[in-house]
């Protein structure tokens, strides 16, 4: 992989109906991350607040069991972006992160991996791939790409594969305080993912513990 990123190409897993009409990084460069994600923070509490209140449980069929009560993020405005994970000697590189992850799928055949063939993306850094290649899922692509900008810059983030609308991220550099991890587990759910506390139904401080020292990140979108 180091070989490849020192010439500029990217190695991203993806199969190849996910490649759809490439996105210019200057519409990434264009996202204001603070800013989009305190908007969208306002707007996902205003519609979610309502449940977050009730304990009541959610109505669900016979023999099925009621959903966790969710309190939701322990915020009332944005709280600003998780604090960067500092570089050390001591971890592993991005790249022997990505090769860890990519080793740990092919282990446990994930669902999809044998449709997917390798694609080397002309990009300089891992999170422009998916705009490169105009990931074709429902994720809101400008703003994801930013958000994995930042999270490259801050954890060592990679983008490692794309199965259909299932993205896999590794981690060189996890949370190891949990102080902060509420405030990592809002910036994914601001990412739209609809795996993230909602399916399977997670409450949030559950998701946000789970977050440190968790060296990959999985999302999807229906």
């Amino acid at each position: 992989m180091s070989e490849q990123r020192a010439r500029g190409l990217v190695p991203l897993l993806c199969w190849p109906a996910a490649m759809g009409r490439p996105l210019s990084p200057d519409h990434v460069d264009a996202v204001r991350l603070e800013e989009v994600l305190a908007a969208d923070f306002i707007e996902y509490r205003r519609r979610r607040l309502p449940f977050w209140t009730d304990p009541t449980p959610a109505p669900v069929p016979e023999g099925v069991e009621p959903w966790p009560h969710a309190p939701g993020p322990p915020f009332e405005q944005w709280p600003g972006l998780t604090p960067a994970m500092p570089v050390t000697s001591a971890g592993p590189t991005p790249e022997e992160a990505a090769s860890s992850l990519l080793a740990g799928l092919i282990e446990t055949r994930e669902f999809g991996l044998d449709e997917c063939c390798l694609v080397l993306v002309p990009a300089h850094r891992s999170s422009d791939a998916l705009a490169l290649i105009g990931w074709s899922a429902e994720a809101p692509l400008p703003l994801l790409c930013a958000l994995l900008r930042s999270w490259e810059d801050r954890f060592g983030a990679q983008v490692v594969a794309v199965f259909g609308s299932e993205l896999h991220v590794s981690v060189a550099r996890p949370l190891v305080e949990a102080e902060h991890a509420s405030r990592l587990a809002l910036e994914h759910v601001l990412s739209t993912a609809d795996n993230i506390v909602d399916d399977p139904p997670t409450p949030f401080p559950e998701y946000a513990t789970d977050l440190v020292g968790r060296t990959s990140w999985s999302f999807w979108w229906d």
